[in-house]
């Protein structure tokens, strides 16, 4: 915006506000020169693009060029309540030029503090990502360990089912089995009643042979039944054993997270805290006015 311009838009809005011209003159002198200084610092703005935290002169600047035109903001608003004091007409063109003025100089003052702050930013920007890829991975590990969980007990209960169904079929065929060997047994009285005599000795030796078979099938099937009770065990064990190694490294992963947290609210206040210490090494110059830290 070049300086005709600028003179050119401030007399359109004096001459609008219907002011004697002794008024008008005054107020045209009063804000001129920050009409002047906007459009300046509206084209150096520009200049200062911050893309890199190395970029500290460009960061200096943007903050000097912001503490200059907050300086001149205030200014202006002090300008405005003085010279509206004077009349309610004269009120009304001096919130329209002050609130020209501001809207000009408030976006260049909100991007030079962009500018300046352009580390804290980017630090804060990377917190969030941090925290952000945490929760997720943390969330990531809860759903895999339930998923997991879902498919040991579905294996377990298919694996009880299973063992049921071949309890079921063994006891069966020992029902079978004992209705066969009872059928033969009274087949076999029926037969050695007719030569008691002759057939007592071999009814002995036969009954004692099934006991014999009786007990090896029954020592048999004691065997069989603590190698499946023996392999379930090994099964809930081995399931409690991932259990616990899944809860190890959900801890783990939230020990994680609460240090990275931990870590990022300590480099935080440090920063603060070297704020607070540049703050206060600042010193005023007796001459402008303005603050700055010695060297």
């Amino acid at each position: 915006m070049a300086e005709g311009q600028e003179k050119n838009q401030l007399q359109i809005l004096v001459e609008k506000s219907e002011l004697d011209s002794t008024k008008a003159a005054v107020l045209l002198e009063r804000f001129q020169d920050y009409f002047k200084i906007a459009a300046e610092w509206e084209t150096r703005a520009k200049t200062i693009v911050v893309t890199d935290a190395g970029q500290t002169a460009d960061m200096k600047m943007a903050r000097v060029g912001r503490l200059e035109l907050r300086e001149k903001r205030i200014a202006i608003e002090k300008t405005r309540k003085e010279l509206k004091e004077q009349s309610l007409r004269e009120g009304k063109a001096i919130d329209g030029i002050a609130n020209v003025l501001k809207a000009l100089i408030v976006p260049i003052e909100d991007y030079l503090g962009e500018q300046e702050k352009f580390t804290e930013i980017q630090a804060q920007k990377e917190v969030a990502r941090l925290v952000a890829e945490a929760e997720a991975k943390a969330e990531a590990e809860r759903l895999a360990k339930e998923q997991a969980e879902c498919e040991e007990q579905e294996r377990i209960s298919k694996e009880n089912e299973r063992l049921k169904r071949e309890a079921a079929k063994k006891e069966k065929a020992r029902l079978a089995l004992e209705a066969k060997v009872e059928a033969e047994r009274v087949a076999k009285e029926k037969a050695l009643a007719d030569e008691r005599a002759k057939v007592e000795a071999e009814r002995i030796a036969r009954e004692k042979i099934y006991a014999e078979e009786r007990a090896k099938a029954k020592e048999k099937a004691r065997l069989e039944r603590e190698k499946v009770e023996s392999a379930a065990r090994a099964e809930r064990e081995k399931a409690e054993k991932e259990q616990r190694r899944l809860q190890a490294e959900k801890d783990a992963a939230e020990k994680a997270a609460r240090d990275e947290r931990k870590k990022a609210e300590a480099e935080k206040k440090a920063r603060e805290r070297e704020e607070a210490e540049r703050k206060a090494a600042e010193v005023e110059c007796p001459y402008c006015h303005k603050r700055f830290v010695p060297a």
